[in-house]
């Protein structure tokens, strides 16, 4: 790079918390940022998701980088110990913050596509001397270009839920069912979303925390005033086993763990039936309109109303087809970062803070981070994305020393497997023990608010 080119920006895709965590440790390095959002506000997915709960409190969903650029504002931290919810989230402290960053975030700003100046990802010649190309759109189809001396790809997985089908494809007429499905946790508080699903059976498809989620929202309306009949049924491609519900009582972030308690105690309070080893193929429609779920056995369910679909998410690598990124085959996570987040091997705990060199690309400057660096791995927590932004600001800064040091320590995870694994035989036994074991006593109270949130 040459003196013109590092006067460039860093552009940072998406102003999310990992993005506009990336936009504050730049600018405590003294490196321009630049952020392309592509909806309206801060943290256009968060507020999707804005009734649901998280299950990390406030000390633990704040980078401290972006609470100094705060503090001048009279920004006071919400209490370090309370859980916020996503709307929480984006008002009071994501927002503040994209705009204290001012015309550094650009909204309404969807990335297109993202290339060396003159070179597609063929060209040798010169690359690394040649600084990146920006392609963006605006919502009336105007086309603009930015240069950047690195980018920084926060956009998150959210616009690409994965679809209900076993194979990892749509299962057949999945596409056609779409007016009885939702891939997201519905908002039971809202009216009209209340009466969708009240009196209704209801089939929740996923292992994770957000299915616990649903499943206790569902059991909630269940026993509630208006919502009697309300019935779950909770389709699993695995067993039950000691692992299913998390880390219970030994879960380092209780509310996760009492999240998936709540949701044992919806299937052994009766409010939701439990299908086990089913691997949905089709989904059909019965005379009255309903969805029959189908699976890769031949198995039949019995026609539910609403589906709602939690099978995780998986990254849009479409407009990042001329990089030249070194990306894992399975879970499309850096090749480097994939073994340490891989749910075949680690599901308990046992992924460690990693930084620049585990995220590092054969197109040097080019970072994935945040949800998207996860590919299709279900275990990211947020100070995971704050350690990830960290370190790469220092390396692109030149400090290389604070970039290969580890400044955070994550609690055990106690979360287990990820939706799109098989189970060996013996696992659908209780097999004790290990870090996610379940807690020999389980204290059930009222289904908490808490979700599957960083």
């Amino acid at each position: 790079m040459n003196a013109s080119t590092e006067a460039l920006p860093v552009v940072v895709i998406g102003a999310g918390p990992i993005g506009l965590a990336a936009a504050a440790r730049l600018i405590e390095r003294d490196l321009e940022p630049l952020v392309l959002e592509a909806g309206p506000a801060a943290a256009t997915a968060v507020r999707d998701w804005s009734h649901v709960r998280l299950f990390s409190t406030w000390s633990e969903v704040t980078d401290p980088a972006a609470e100094k650029l705060l503090a001048p504002t009279g920004w006071v931290k919400p209490d370090g110990s309370a859980y916020p919810s996503g709307g929480d989230w984006a008002e009071l402290y994501l927002q503040p913050l994209a705009d204290v960053l001012g015309d550094r975030v650009r909204y309404n700003a969807t990335v297109t596509g993202v290339s060396r100046t003159g070179r597609d990802r063929t060209v040798d010649a010169d690359r690394e001397a040649q600084p990146f190309v920006v392609h963006y759109e605006n919502p009336d189809g105007r086309e603009q270009r930015v240069p950047a001396l690195a980018v920084i790809d926060a956009s998150g997985t959210w616009s690409t839920p994965s679809p209900a089908g076993g194979s990892g494809l749509a299962a057949l007429g999945e596409k056609a069912a779409a007016d009885r499905l939702t891939y997201r946790v519905p908002d039971l508080k809202d009216p009209v979303v209340r009466a969708r699903y009240a009196g209704r059976r209801t089939a929740v498809i996923g292992s994770g925390a957000s299915a616990f989620t649903a499943l206790a929202h569902l059991a909630d309306l269940a026993r509630s005033e208006d919502g009697s009949g309300t019935h779950a049924v909770w389709v699993l491609r695995r067993g039950i086993s000691g692992s299913t519900f998390g880390g219970g009582e030994s879960d380092q972030l209780p509310a996760r763990g009492a999240l998936g308690l709540t949701a044992k105690a919806a299937v052994d309070g009766g409010y939701a039936d439990a299908v086990t080893g089913f691997r949905t193929d089709t989904m059909e429609r019965s005379a009255d309109g309903r969805v029959i779920l189908v699976g890769e056995d031949g198995r039949r369910l019995d026609p539910v109303d609403e589906v709602i679909v939690l099978t995780g998410f998986r990254p849009d690598l479409s407009f990042l087809g001329e990089l030249r990124l070194g990306l894992d085959e399975r879970l499309q996570a850096p090749a480097a970062l994939a073994p340490l987040i891989d749910p075949n091997q680690h599901s308990c705990g046992t992924v460690y803070p990693h930084g620049v060199n585990e995220l590092s690309h054969p197109e040097k400057g080019a970072y994935l981070v945040g949800m998207k660096s996860y590919g299709r791995a279900p275990t990211f927590l947020a100070m995971t994305g704050y350690e990830q932004v960290r370190s790469i600001a220092a390396h692109l800064a030149g400090d290389h020393e604070a970039a290969e040091r580890v400044e955070l320590t994550l609690p055990e995870t106690g979360v287990c497997g990820g939706a799109g694994l098989f189970d060996e035989p013996a696992a659908t036994e209780d097999t004790g023990g290990g870090c996610c074991a379940a807690p020999a006593t389980l204290t059930i109270g009222a289904a908490p608010a808490s979700s599957g949130g960083c």
